[in-house]
């Protein structure tokens, strides 16, 4: 205990209380490739208390120091055991009415027992928004900024096992949801600022050298029959990798070197075509990677489901597989009404199957990374996504640190993603207006995106140039597509508008129209151009679909949005907290007549 610490109520005279937990920050260079691999869950149980004025980290509640030097008891203002019980993964604001709108910081425990083990452990949080510190055993072991990617911390050194003399784990974890306009996102969005853990919180067990990524696609020449293959290990070690694909009649060696191994694998390697991954067909694949010693010891052992399909564009064509496709979409955003940002798996697979339902071959998930397994089942059931992150409107675009937080949370992403082949876009942002801060830190993101990945395109959602009247922004030059929000019709009044913008630009590269739509609450009636109603939304559709469809370069649409979602902006009657341009309402048992609209619109798309 240091002097300062020995004072009197010594914490209350901090003014900088977060600096000491700043260091060892959990990045993507510290992520773990996860098919196959075991887990120890530690969903569940966690004793919680909200911590309004972040005393957790304040008096070092981690270090439970309930006496003095002299043996003295001192009054402390926790007591983990006796705090309420809170089920994880969840977003705090679903659990009781009075969380519904705070925004803070939450501290949850846990105590749990682990068997022996010569491995090394890793604690894996899937999400949670958006700053987390995490405390185990006494010991501050790191922090991670960024509300809806995965992150890891080696813990191989702190934890206790059964039967040793301190035999119990003492896990705290304290998330801040605090909004800032440093962060990314900003302090101003158009969505809830849903807080927690609201994904999987477990425990990884892997050998010391083990496989630390493992990246697997079809090469993008035009051939559909080669394979690349890049696999990397947690150290430097020699040895091989062994790559079986039992559909394809493959067992491949890859000799390892300084950790690393990447290779092409040629149609003659392969005792059996591939067979593309499409919407039509999603055909996957089982994938195995075994890591070999020197010594021929089998050491590690990775596993993933992986489709293998080409997505590339050609002049103004967006192209899979050879063949142009136009993209029939819709974008979402993930909450739900009961469970906030946390979803079930079958409210993803809902949301699939009413796209689907739309006749949908294409989904913008937005604006943030949604749940690993959205990628797995859009894998499964045949749709292809567009996934983003949140550098939404106005970020601190100047600010180095704000870009560092933007780009770890894009190669988190893509280390999580790389082998979905239902991701066929990366997309860098959201309307944010054309300035220089703006078009450097992004253009350094799109090459960022372009060099972890040469197998997808990466856009951006811009705006029109209000000025001119056009598509015209210079982050264009740097993306495979335009992705264009435009609201004729809605936030721009006169849609007449609309057909002058197309006719005034001419991209070089395909256009997908990220946005558009209005607001429709459920069961309220009224003319055309009666704001707020059910039928002023299906005209905006009618005009929006009738004229966008006679614009060569515009190659797809994922109009604004599959369902109605929560927003503290919209306090209108009509809005009522919520944004209201869902096609169906928020709880979704209710389709709206722009619903039927775009499916009808979708189906002729599909019959010609």
């Amino acid at each position: 205990m240091s002097k300062v610490e020995k004072e009197y109520l010594w914490d209350i005279h901090l003014e900088d209380h977060t600096s000491p937990y700043e260091g060892k920050q959990a990045t993507n260079k510290d992520m773990i490739f996860m098919g196959g691999r075991e887990v120890i869950s530690l969903n569940g149980d966690w004793k919680y208390a909200v911590d309004q004025y972040e005393s957790c980290i304040r008096q070092k509640w981690f270090k439970e120091g309930y006496y003095d030097d002299k043996g003295f008891s001192l009054p402390v203002d926790f007591s983990f055991e006796q705090w309420p019980t809170m089920k994880l993964p969840v977003c705090w604001n679903v659990v009781s009415p009075e969380y519904r709108l705070y925004e803070g910081t939450f501290v949850y425990f846990k105590e749990f027992v682990l068997n022996r083990t010569d491995n090394d452990l890793f604690l894996r949080i899937g999400g949670a928004n958006y700053v987390t510190r995490v405390f185990l055993n006494g010991e501050y072991i790191g922090m991670h900024r960024g509300g809806s990617t995965p992150f890891f911390f080696n813990i191989t050194d702190i934890v206790r096992f059964k039967g040793d003399e301190k035999s119990s784990n003492r896990l705290l974890i304290a998330v801040d949801d605090t909004r800032k306009p440093t962060q990314v996102p900003m302090d101003n969005t158009d969505w809830f600022n849903y807080g927690g853990i609201y994904r999987d919180i477990e425990i990884v067990e892997v050998p010391r050298i083990h496989i630390k990524d493992f990246r697997i696609g079809l090469v993008r020449d035009g051939s559909f029959d080669k394979i690349s293959v890049n696999a990397r290990l947690s150290y430097p070690a020699e040895g091989k990798f062994v790559l079986k694909i039992a559909d394809l009649g493959l067992e491949k060696e890859l000799d390892i070197n300084e950790g690393s191994a990447e290779a092409v694998i040629i149609r003659d390697e392969m005792k059996n075509d591939i067979e593309l991954w499409s919407t039509e067909n999603p055909r996957l694949y089982d994938c195995e990677l075994t890591y070999i010693d020197t010594a021929g010891r089998e050491l590690d052992t990775v596993r993933d489901r992986v489709g293998f399909r080409e997505i590339r564009v050609e002049g103004t064509d967006i192209i899979l597989n050879g063949k142009s496709v136009f993209l029939r979409g819709i974008s979402c955003h993930e909450e739900s009404v009961v469970n906030g940002k946390a979803l079930t798996e079958d409210e993803r697979i809902e949301n699939i199957r009413l796209a689907k339902e739309l006749g949908c071959n294409f989904m913008r998930i937005a604006h943030y990374p949604h749940h690993e397994n959205m990628a797995k089942l859009a894998d499964e059931m045949g749709i292809m996504l567009w996934e983003e992150i949140p550098v939404y409107w106005a970020i601190r675009f100047e600010r180095e640190e704000t870009y560092q937080d933007a780009e770890n949370q894009l190669l988190e992403l893509i280390g999580r993603d790389y082998n979905r082949a239902s991701v066929i876009v990366w997309s860098i942002g959201n309307e944010n207006a054309d300035t220089d801060e703006r078009l450097k830190f992004m253009s350094r993101l799109a090459a960022t995106a372009h060099r972890e990945d040469k197998t997808r395109l990466v856009s951006a959602a811009c705006l029109v140039d209000a000025q001119e009247l056009r598509i015209s922004d210079r982050l264009a030059d740097h993306l495979d597509l335009i992705g264009i929000n435009e609201y004729c019709g809605w936030y721009t009044p006169d849609f007449n508008l609309l057909p002058g913008i197309m006719k005034n630009s001419s991209p070089d590269k395909p256009v997908i129209i990220t946005e558009f739509g209005a607001d429709a609450l459920t069961g309220y009636h009224g003319k055309v151009d009666e704001k707020g109603c059910e039928e002023c939304q299906a005209d905006v559709y009618e005009k929006q679909t009738s004229l966008l469809e006679t614009v060569s370069f515009v190659k797809g649409m994922t109009p604004w949005i599959l369902y109605d979602f929560r927003c503290p902006r919209r306090t209108s009657y009509i809005q009522k907290y919520y944004n209201r341009k869902g096609l169906l309402n928020e709880d979704k048992t209710y389709k709206k007549p722009a619903f039927y609209v775009l499916q009808n619109f979708y189906k002729k798309l599909m019959n010609k």
